[in-house]
């Protein structure tokens, strides 16, 4: 049960940091809209953090978590700080010319980025003067990335986990606090973001001091240790982004579409990215290492079973809410963002997106359960190829969507190659005998289905109750979600329970910290 309170850890504190963020969305919506400053800012915040996922977080750390932990099990805490100062040394300076060479290409950048941009002049060159304030943002959470990795290693999930907490402080603060001092509240957001970048720096630097584990720059050198995680990052950062890249795809076409596209998908997104955050980063996050060390040691009944365990984890919590999704969506965007400058038109059209957002749902959380299975055994290279199937296969998608179904066609593609991605991961990972899928979670996800069926049901029957009574203006919007999330659950939880999809046993050694 190690493994479920490690995802516990670190799914609270995500948690905590996505109510957050809906705060923070929830401001941005009502402030900005979903006009031509809100999608500037938006090209421009993803652009760090499209960098930031595809190899801060994903190719990096799928390559340096499982070396660091071999060093750690083969000769101890001073060789593992040892090669981790090397590579703290090289991705400094790495990560310095490259944010620089961004920075003074900006404006020629931009148009490959947001290239429907390119038409109107105003958001053009929001977009271009706030990513230049954001993109710096890059350096300190690319070193964030190497701390989390090394506390993630050490067992000390939660430092890691609360970080993204500051990030959401920041912005939201920026953005009351600023905005009446800069040229657009999307500017005020934009100097949150680079402030940000180095309140988590320091946040995770005194925290390895506290772990007794402080790292310290060297001369930058490529050690034959750091060109072997070199060359298990590179192939990785399309194997482990492949979610990154289609979605940079979606904001690339999306900037061709009408006015406030980028932002229908950025909202209908945020919404998608709370059981994904929540569940998918946590599983991730607390099943490598894990991994890592059951393969090193040569326990791969136990590896086998970590697997299975976190699969059936994850499609607990991903398919009732992808199902819940799929069925309230606009009663969900119109009490979260329908306020201010984001009207009904506005809410129509990024619940629309949702809804295709969501049938993918269970697929995103998948792809970071997978994933160790490939990099704990130091494999980069058939992530990679996956991935360039899936990329492929995203933008014949969004080409033939984009004409009919505008913004939702472009979420929709998304959806469906993350779908034949996990396919294609589990076929490999099944063929190599990395991946075999015990009794238990045969006998449970077919459960698992049939009381999400159940729970769906009676969230339409609600639903149709409800509407009686909003009709009399006897509940709030929000009551009425609230009312229709609780039967939802009510449902799912005693029908999963009842049928054995999900095992209170389980849930109580998860949280009970005595057993540790």
């Amino acid at each position: 049960m190690l493994l479920l309170r490690s995802i516990a850890t670190v799914g609270g504190f995500t948690l905590i940091s996505r109510f957050l963020g809906f705060a923070r969305d929830l401001l941005i919506a009502a402030i900005m809209g979903a006009g031509p400053i809100a999608d500037a800012f938006l090209v421009a915040f993803k652009l760090p953090n499209f960098f930031r996922r595809l190899f801060a977080e994903g190719a990096f750390s799928a390559a340096f978590v499982p070396l660091f932990t071999r060093h750690m099990s083969e000769r101890g805490h001073d060789a593992a700080r040892h090669f981790a100062q090397e590579v703290l040394s090289v991705l400094v300076v790495a990560i310095l010319f490259f944010v620089t060479m961004l920075q003074v290409a900006m404006p020629w950048f931009m148009y490959i980025f947001a290239p429907g941009f390119s038409d109107d002049p105003f958001r053009f060159d929001l977009a271009v003067s706030m990513a230049q304030i954001t993109f710096p943002y890059l350096i300190f959470i690319s070193v964030v990335s190497q701390l989390g990795g090394v506390l993630n290693a050490l067992g000390k999930f939660a430092v890691t986990a609360a970080t993204p907490i500051i990030l959401n402080l920041c912005l939201i603060i920026a953005l009351l606090g600023l905005s009446g001092f800069v040229e657009t509240p999307g500017h005020a957001l934009a100097w949150g973001v680079a402030a940000a970048g180095a309140a988590q720096f320091v946040w995770l630097v005194f925290a390895c001091h506290q772990a007794n584990f402080t790292l310290f720059l060297f001369r930058p050198r490529l050690t034959p240790r750091v060109k072997r995680l070199v060359k298990l990052m590179l192939p990785g950062a399309v194997g482990a982004g492949v979610v990154q890249i289609n979605l940079l795809i979606d904001v690339v076409i999306a900037s061709l579409l009408p006015i406030g596209s980028v932002s229908f998908l950025y909202f209908a997104d945020r919404v998608n990215q709370l059981p994904l955050g929540v569940i998918g980063v946590a599983v991730g996050t607390a099943l490598l290492p894990l991994l890592s060390r059951q393969l090193h040691d040569g326990a791969d009944v136990d590896a086998m079973g970590s697997m299975n365990r976190a699969s059936e984890f994850a499609l607990l919590f991903t398919v009732p809410a992808s199902v819940a999704l799929m069925i309230i969506p606009e009663q969900i965007v119109a009490v979260l963002f329908e306020r201010g400058a984001f009207g009904v038109a506005e809410t129509k059209a990024t619940a629309a997106a949702l809804v295709a957002y969501s049938i993918g749902l269970p697929a995103y959380v998948m792809i970071k359960v997978l994933g160790p299975g490939f990099f704990a055994r130091e494999d980069t290279v058939t992530p990679v190829k996956i991935a360039a199937l899936c990329v492929a296969f995203n933008l014949v998608l969004n080409l033939l969507l984009m004409g009919p179904l505008l913004h939702v066609g472009i979420a929709l593609a998304t959806a469906m190659s993350a779908w034949v991605n996990v396919g294609f991961m589990v076929l490999v990972l099944r063929r190599r005998g990395h991946l075999i899928l015990d009794a238990r979670f045969k006998r449970v996800v077919p459960r698992l289905l049939l009381a999400s069926a159940v729970m769906a049901a009676a969230v339409v029957f609600s639903q149709e109750q409800l509407v009686h009574l909003r009709g009399a203006n006897a509940l709030a919007p929000w009551q009425a979600l609230a009312a229709t999330i609780a039967v939802g659950l009510s449902v799912f939880a005693a029908t999963a329970w009842l049928l054995g999809a999900a095992r209170l046993s389980d849930i109580k050694r998860m949280l009970d910290r005595s057993s540790r």
